[in-house]
């Protein structure tokens, strides 16, 4: 059994998880960390977190056979080698979620639809536009203007019976359809409802763009908004009755640990290079830079 490090470094936060596995398989969850970046240096938050997760594990940094990135190349400097984001989620999500045969990573500044196999290999995939407007920054944005801590946001969402929807597809826009929506008396929850409605449109266009069947693992800081979780599917529920024909089923789950799928998965494949590289003989050379991800 190998003791691997996998770090996620996101826009907003760094995640990092630490897993003890045979090669990235029979894998034990040992520890998760996260910190939010705000305006302190993403390095010294990285770090942080790192030693962090390495005390909650209670590793030492010298046991760890592989320390993988994934998210942005240029945050951890000490990284063994890096992974691209997509390969990270497909494989972090699939071992939270074993039936998924489809991805949603809902982050801070995008969103993408990710199809893959049982083995967690990508098939194909979708993101969003550069607009914001489906992104978690966008959503923090608006409940701050609205003075509502990002923990009620889903909550309240849930409580509104309304289905007045953000029309906006623009960032820009859509905050001003919110400053109405306040001037006409909608109260916190039903504007956040209607954001969650929004999003969640977008989010099931592009998973069908992206071919995407059968259970799909939400991933992300926006899977963890109760509210956009049960909007979406809803939204896919009602989506079948609509249909002038039959589509391919779709059904959507998140998980407690669903803001680490990145770092697990990082952190897996992390151990499946070590052992692949072991059996090369190629242990004592640079395995990888950080340009060039796997």
């Amino acid at each position: 059994m190998q003791l691997s490090l996998g770090i996620d470094a996101g826009s907003s936060a760094i995640k990092v998880a630490v897993v003890k596995s045979n090669a990235g398989e029979d894998v034990e969850l040992l520890a998760t960390v996260v910190q939010r970046i705000r305006r302190r240096n993403v390095f010294d938050v990285v770090k942080a977190t790192y030693e962090e997760a390495c005390i909650r594990a209670k590793v030492d940094a010298k046991d760890l056979c592989y320390v993988a990135s994934t998210g942005d190349v240029d945050a951890v400097e000490f990284a063994t080698g890096h992974f691209y984001g997509m390969t990270t989620h497909a494989r972090g999500a699939l071992f939270l979620v074993p039936e998924a045969r489809a991805v949603l990573d809902i982050g801070a500044l995008h969103a993408r639809a990710i199809r893959m196999d049982e083995r967690g290999k990508v098939l194909g995939h979708r993101m969003t536009s550069q607009c914001a407007s489906g992104t978690g920054q966008f959503l923090e944005n608006i409940a701050r203007y609205l003075g509502v801590p990002l923990e009620d946001v889903g909550q309240l969402s849930r409580d509104s019976g309304v289905k007045e929807e953000v029309s906006s597809v623009c960032a820009v826009l859509a905050e001003t359809d919110v400053i109405n929506m306040v001037s006409r008396g909608l109260t916190a929850g039903d504007i956040l409802r209607g954001i969650h409605i929004s999003i969640a449109g977008r989010l099931v266009r592009l998973l069908r763009s992206a071919g995407a069947e059968g259970m799909v693992a939400l991933t992300g800081g926006l899977a963890l908004d109760t509210g956009l979780v049960s909007v979406l599917c809803d939204q896919l529920s009602k989506e079948q009755n609509k249909a002038k024909k039959p589509l391919p089923p779709l059904t959507a789950r998140s998980h407690e640990l669903s803001l680490f799928a990145g770092a697990i998965g990082a952190g897996i494949l992390g151990a499946y290079r070590h052992d692949q590289l072991a059996k090369r003989g190629r242990l004592g050379v640079v395995t990888a830079q950080l340009g060039g991800a796997a």
